[in-house]
């Protein structure tokens, strides 16, 4: 089948959906769903996200300067659409989605206790993009629920079915369809 060519645009996909909880100073935290977030850098632990620059929470973490990424499930889809369609400059987005703050070990942003893995980060750097600014941030805290752990203590998607973003279809997809097994080429060997 031939390819066809199109104008450059933000393909990539799927995206994680994830939820951003923020909080600046003795003000109500709030809440962003995001999808243009990844690995930043494995050693030290850092994580991008890309904030349009309009965003109430985008203001919130340029102030603190830390956020805490809240990875999602099929279970939150609903409070992750509504933190994704509404602003919380005028309202508390725990309260109306009944998701639960936490305190972190680290930084003020609350965790969401819902969430199965909390990433507690501080920001490094911003990079003025365009309609964008990019936060890129230490992940300097990390928590699990023990129930989506195997027992390596690592993420059993089987269990925790994330929810993942389709940018330009804008629609929300659930988990993973199966593990597929890698043949014929060794992760020993280096590129």
């Amino acid at each position: 089948m031939a390819k066809k060519k199109l104008k450059p645009q933000t393909l990539l996909i799927p995206l994680p959906a994830v939820m951003v909880s923020c909080k600046w100073g003795n003000n109500k935290p709030n809440i962003i769903t995001a999808s243009w977030v990844g690995i930043a850098c494995s050693e030290p632990p850092m994580i991008s996200l890309a904030i349009r620059k309009s965003r109430h929470s985008h203001s919130i973490i340029q102030k603190s300067g830390e956020f805490v990424v809240n990875l999602t499930t099929e279970k939150l889809l609903e409070e992750t659409d509504f933190c994704g369609s509404y602003s919380g400059k005028n309202m508390d987005k725990f309260e109306k989605t009944g998701l639960t703050p936490e305190v972190g070990s680290v930084v003020s942003a609350p965790l969401i206790k819902e969430c199965p893995i909390n990433l507690e980060c501080q920001v490094k750097h911003i990079i003025e993009l365009g309609s964008h600014d990019l936060f890129i941030a230490d992940i300097v805290a990390s928590h699990a629920d023990e129930e989506y752990l195997d027992a390596k203590d690592r993420p059993d998607l089987n269990k925790f079915k994330p929810l993942i973003y389709c940018t330009k279809a804008q629609e929300y997809w659930g988990g993973l369809s199966k593990k597929l097994e890698v043949f014929g080429f060794s992760r020993k060997e280096k590129s």
